[in-house]
């Protein structure tokens, strides 16, 4: 599958979790989302400019693109998954460990607050929060960093032969 099909063919499935999609199929459309991504973020940099303060650039184009494409490139790498044998929502797995970290943070801020208020000297506690706090961030960091290589072996592993589970060969 060329890079003009393989574009077609996902945006045609734009909700599609079901069936498989070739490696071709996935990566192509990859490219091509990278490519618009550099695109718009050009074209938001040169229309809408930067700020000289901060560096960063303020624009519509890109985030549009981005909301956009959320759903069929989620839809092609669960297709994807499923070609190589694999459940699609394994997918989710990076997601889900940064929300557990977004509530994890949450959390711990809470129940240092509340502990701030029950003893004499609040600063006893900056120490033990700190360590609780780095030491958390490291072990997400390397959990993220596993989930990322693995997603990534799981998504470039070729198509299983024949009929599985999710349905037969793309053609």
């Amino acid at each position: 599958m060329g890079f003009v099909q393989s574009i077609k063919v996902c945006l045609s499935k734009y909700v599609v979790f079901s069936g498989r999609a070739t490696r071709s199929e996935y990566w192509w459309f990859v490219l091509f989302v990278i490519l618009c991504n550099i695109i718009f973020s050009i074209l938001d940099g040169a229309i809408f400019g930067i700020n000289p303060e901060t560096g960063e650039g303020t624009g519509i184009f890109n985030p549009l693109f981005q909301v956009a494409i959320f759903l069929p490139m989620l839809a092609a790498g669960w297709r994807r998954l499923h070609d190589s044998g694999r459940p699609g929502w394994y997918l989710l797995l990076p997601m889900a460990l940064g929300f557990a970290t977004m509530i994890a943070l949450l959390s711990g801020v809470a129940v240092f607050t509340v502990l701030e208020g029950g003893v004499d000297d609040p600063e006893v506690l900056r120490g033990p929060a700190a360590f609780l706090g780095a030491t958390g961030m490291m072990v997400v960091w390397a959990l993220q960093l596993v989930l990322t290589v693995m997603m990534i072996w799981w998504l470039t592993r070729p198509s299983q032969d024949g009929d599985n589970a999710y349905g037969p060969p793309v053609a």
